[in-house]
């Protein structure tokens, strides 16, 4: 039986990989592979490959464990409902947002002395309700390592972790839809015109496609038509026989 090393026993007693991954990694940052498209804020944690990545990146790491982090108040946080899946949560304070749970990562210092009563963080001396006593998911796991010097009781084992239903995954058709594509065609037919007005001139037809697939055809003339040649076909509208409605 190997005689396990000192560097394995850190391993098994501190954190792991993931936890330091989600401590140490930089989120809401823009995304070095992925620097020209839209939505590349990197949000998502990947706990197998221990590194922060974008929407865009989902695909590539799609068989690997990711967990979502979110912003509150300027601080980083995940569900308590995934965290919950990867180590013991209990007695960290959650906070509510948009109908989930949510629990801090890091700690968050308070400035002030708290003076009055109820809980104090057993780590950074924050103002906690009832009953709970850490404030932040990385407040408790710097409680167990100072008291009992192992991790391991508390973490979890958990194979899968997805991110949840409603996370949208942008794909390469959505910026490619957001835009109207044109086509110009080439074409020698004349301009829609009056009865009274026949001007023969050089077109080009323009079709716009839309998100929905329709084509809309819009002609377009070629060559300027003079001041004069404007006015003389206005001239022709304005003496058409105009239409009245009948009286009552």
């Amino acid at each position: 039986m190997p005689i396990p090393t000192a560097s394995t026993r850190s391993m098994v007693i501190g954190k792991p990989a993931w936890l330091l991954a989600l401590d140490s990694e930089k989120f809401f940052v823009p995304c070095s592979h992925h620097e020209h498209a839209k939505k590349n804020e990197k949000n998502i944690c990947c706990l197998d490959c221990c590194t922060s990545i974008c929407p865009h990146c989902v695909s590539s790491h799609r068989f690997h464990r990711l967990v979502q982090v979110r912003r509150y108040v300027y601080h980083d946080v995940v569900r308590l409902e995934d965290l919950e899946k990867l180590i013991d949560c209990s007695n960290v304070q959650s906070y509510t947002i948009n109908s989930s749970k949510v629990v801090f990562l890091k700690k968050r210092p308070q400035n002030r002395q708290f003076k009055g009563s109820g809980n104090v963080c057993t780590s950074c001396d924050r103002c906690l309700q009832e009953p709970y006593v850490h404030c932040s998911l990385g407040c408790k796991v710097e409680y167990v390592l100072r008291q009992k010097k192992d991790l391991s009781p508390c973490l979890r084992p958990c194979k899968t972790l997805q991110l949840s239903p409603d996370f949208h995954i942008p794909h390469d058709d959505d910026e490619a839809n957001e835009t109207t594509h044109s086509t110009i065609v080439e074409g020698d037919e004349p301009m829609a015109s009056s009865d009274s007005e026949n001007l023969s001139l050089p077109c080009a037809k323009i079709i716009h496609t839309s998100r929905n697939g329709r084509r809309y055809i819009c002609a377009r003339s070629t060559t300027s038509v003079t001041d004069e040649e404007y006015m003389t076909a206005n001239m022709n509208r304005r003496k058409s026989i105009p239409h009245r409605s009948p009286l009552c």
